[in-house]
């Protein structure tokens, strides 16, 4: 049994899409920032940190969006979110989501001008492929396009200066996993700091 703790539009996302993708059956348990409820007893309990996303797996608890996508992906490899037999592609994987966790998802503290800065670095890395790693989607893409999807308007580029990011972007807007989050989301509402 999976149960899964989100705020919609939060780094959970991430977890959310690979949801959808693997078409696992999991109970949603959206948490509200605006209301603190990652602050109280119950939550607290589950996640001591205070922090979304928490995956329960019998009850089991796992957190940090990267442990969840690397056990989804794991967990259900029918979904094809991490490449089979291939220790390369794999250790690619997992060093776009090291740097997307480490680089991409605190730049915009120091700054916009900063965060263009990484963005561009991730562009240029993401180069005309398809895919973060290779010709093949992966968890390392939706852990890319999460933020990539909440800042867009904010980084305020100019026309052309990501076309990788927003071939990217574009990319998995069209995914039928991606579309069902965001629908799921946007119904209970957005309550992210500007």
């Amino acid at each position: 049994m999976l149960t899964f703790y989100f705020s919609p539009g939060s780094s959970s996302m991430a977890p959310h899409i690979a949801l959808q993708e693997i078409g696992a059956s999991f109970e949603a348990r959206p948490v509200s920032l605006g209301k603190k409820e990652t602050r109280t007893p119950a939550f607290l309990a589950v996640n001591p940190a205070g922090k979304v996303p928490v995956l329960l797996v019998d009850g089991r608890v796992l957190t940090e969006v990267a442990g969840i996508l690397v056990y989804l992906s794991r967990a259900f490899p029918a979904a094809r979110l991490l490449p089979e037999n291939d220790i390369e592609a794999e250790a690619q994987i997992v060093s776009w989501m090291s740097y997307i966790a480490s680089t991409i998802h605190p730049a915009r503290r120091q700054g916009l001008e900063h965060a263009r800065e990484v963005y561009a670095v991730a562009d240029k890395r993401l180069g005309k492929n398809d895919w973060a790693v290779g010709g093949q989607y992966s968890i390392a893409d939706i852990h890319l396009f999460r933020l990539y999807w909440r800042f867009r308007s904010s980084l305020g580029p100019e026309p052309g200066a990501f076309p990788n990011m927003e071939g990217h972007y574009a990319r998995m807007m069209a995914r039928p996993a991606v579309q069902r989050t965001i629908e799921i989301e946007t119904k209970i509402g957005y309550e992210l700091p500007a």
